[in-house]
C-alpha cells in the first residue's frame, strides 16, 4: 500500500504578495481615521440631527430649547476619541454626559423638593426623570460609512 500526497502550490505567489502588502499596514492610521469619523458623527448627532443610533427621535426637553445643546457646548466639546491597544474608542467625557446617554432620575438628597429654573420660573419637585437621549453609537448609516473608509484605505495597499 502506499500514499502519495500532491501540494499544488501554484498562485502561492500571488497569495503571498497580496499578504506581503498588508504587513505593514499602519494600525493605528486607520483606526485614528475611524475615531475621526465617529467622533464627527456624533458631534453631528447632537448638533442636527437630533436622534439615538437607532433613528428614534429624542424626546423634546420641557424648556423647550435645542437639546443636549441647552448648557453650551459641554457635551459636543468633550466628544474625543482615543486610540489604543489595537482599538479605538469614542464618547463624552464631559460629567454629565452619562445623564444624557442612559437618562436618570434626580432626587432632593437632604431637601423634602427639588428647586431649579426653567424658562426663568422656580419650580419644586419631589424628582426629575430625565429621559434618555443617546448620542453615542452607530446608526446603520454611521457603521456603513466607516466600512467604507476602511475598504478604501485597505484597497489603496492594492
Amino acid at each position: 500500500m502506499s500514499v502519495t500526497i500532491i501540494v499544488d502550490a501554484s498562485g502561492l505567489d500571488v497569495a503571498v504578495e497580496a499578504i506581503g502588502r498588508y504587513a505593514d499596514l499602519d494600525e493605528n492610521e486607520l483606526l485614528s481615521i475611524i475615531g475621526d469619523i465617529g467622533e464627527s458623527q456624533t458631534r453631528r448627532r447632537i448638533e442636527s440631527e437630533k436622534t439615538a443610533p437607532d433613528g428614534s427621535a429624542w424626546p423634546p426637553n420641557q424648556a423647550g430649547t435645542s437639546i443636549l445643546l441647552q448648557t453650551g457646548s459641554n457635551l459636543r466639546d468633550s466628544v474625543a476619541y482615543n486610540v489604543g491597544a489595537g482599538e479605538v474608542q469614542w464618547g463624552a467625557s464631559w460629567e454629565h454626559a452619562h445623564i444624557h446617554q442612559f437618562g436618570a432620575t434626580i432626587k432632593p438628597k437632604s431637601a423634602d423638593r427639588l428647586v431649579f429654573m426653567v424658562g426663568g420660573k422656580k419650580r419644586f419637585a419631589k424628582q426629575v426623570t430625565i429621559p434618555a437621549r443617546p448620542f453615542v453609537g452607530l446608526s446603520a448609516d454611521n457603521a456603513q460609512e466607516i466600512t467604507d473608509i476602511v475598504t478604501d484605505f485597505l484597497g489603496a495597499l492594492q
